[in-house]
């Protein structure tokens, strides 16, 4: 069936539109009151793992912001879980693996699985979901980058500077192919699950891709989002977002992927000139920015729609929305996007 709304898939396509379209990254869950009700009552693997309740807080920001998007709500250490790796989520402070990878030895208590036994709950949320949504608007799945699922396998917490992960790469990069391997041909099944399930588009998430020198980003991280893209690709179009890997914006570009999300720390001509006349971009609102008075937020967001224009463009965040975003300043930013006269842009 034919979507009501498919702004973003056509956008993904390079296609004309009459407006750009927009979502949040991190959407569903944190700021939204529904959610926090929600998450009082269930662990944050519950929440996950029950697809009642991940229906639900994938589709509450389609009702309360009025996204042109749904994004499945998930996590992306639900990889290395299934690998075989614990992995606990403290809410406050973050994900906890308590027995990281750090020797070869280490290897044996990993595996690249069997997606249908150990990530079947994701799919059985994306059915549901897809159903609920009724095709008001497309649903984005995704997944993290070999790299950053490396960096939390591997340093066991989150960190700044994932000093340890990095330190293991350079120290042992046999062992370090190893496993960025293991993770990408886990990634390539569960996105391709996850196409097969319903999801119209998928992003593939390099939260801490910025850690990494160009040399090293286009070593550790690059070849392995390739071999991601080039596996899915002529299935759904992906979106590829390397937060702070600006530098490899061009090699990036040439992967495949349908577009490249921004963060708030490059601006939009020269991501343009990076990247390409070719390619969509997506983003790169500052998250912290929506915290400003309502009047700041429109008139930032209307500079960022002027920066960007309204061709091979999806205006989103430049990461995911903070916990702290009063709902109103949400939907401000959503509603300036769909309400701005697209005429005055090329």
């Amino acid at each position: 069936m034919n979507l009501k709304n498919d702004l973003l898939l056509k956008a993904l396509r390079g296609e004309d539109i009459e407006r750009v379209p927009v979502w949040m990254m991190r959407q569903a869950g944190r700021y939204l009151p529904e959610y926090i009700k929600i998450r009082e009552k269930y662990s944050f693997f519950e929440r996950c793992q029950t697809p009642e309740l991940a229906a639900e807080i994938t589709i509450q920001p389609i009702d309360i912001i009025g996204v042109d998007a749904a994004i499945l709500f998930s996590d992306i250490l639900v990889v290395p879980q299934a690998m075989g790796l614990e992995v606990q989520l403290i809410e406050s402070k973050g994900p906890y693996l308590p027995n990281p990878i750090k020797t070869k030895k280490d290897f044996e208590r990993i595996r690249v699985p069997e997606i249908d036994e150990t990530l079947f709950y994701v799919m059985d949320a994306i059915k549901l979901i897809k159903e609920r949504l009724d095709n008001r608007v497309p649903l984005i799945g995704f997944a993290g980058a070999p790299w950053t699922i490396l960096c939390y396998m591997v340093q066991g917490k989150g960190s700044k500077t994932f000093d340890e992960a990095k330190a293991f790469c350079y120290q042992e990069p046999v062992l370090a192919n190893q496993l960025l391997q293991m993770i990408t041909d886990t990634t390539i099944a569960y996105l391709e699950a996850q196409i097969e399930a319903g999801v119209d588009t998928v992003q593939i998430f390099d939260s801490w891709g910025g850690l990494l020198s160009k040399a090293d980003f286009e070593l550790f991280s690059l070849p392995y989002i390739e071999q991601i893209v080039t596996a899915i690709k002529s299935k759904a179009p992906t979106i590829v977002f390397a937060k702070g890997a600006w530098s490899s914006l061009n090699t990036l570009s040439k992967t495949g992927a349908a577009a490249l999300g921004l963060d708030w720390c490059i601006t939009a001509p020269m991501a343009r000139q990076f990247a390409g006349s070719n390619i969509t971009l997506q983003g790169n609102f500052d998250p912290a920015k929506l915290l400003s008075p309502i009047p700041t937020i429109v008139k930032e967001t209307e500079t960022m729609l002027k920066g960007f224009g309204k061709r091979n463009y999806i205006a989103n965040l430049g990461h995911g929305i903070l916990p702290n975003v009063p709902v109103d300043h949400a939907k401000a930013f959503v509603n300036t996007v769909k309400n701005f006269d697209y005429s005055k842009l090329a």
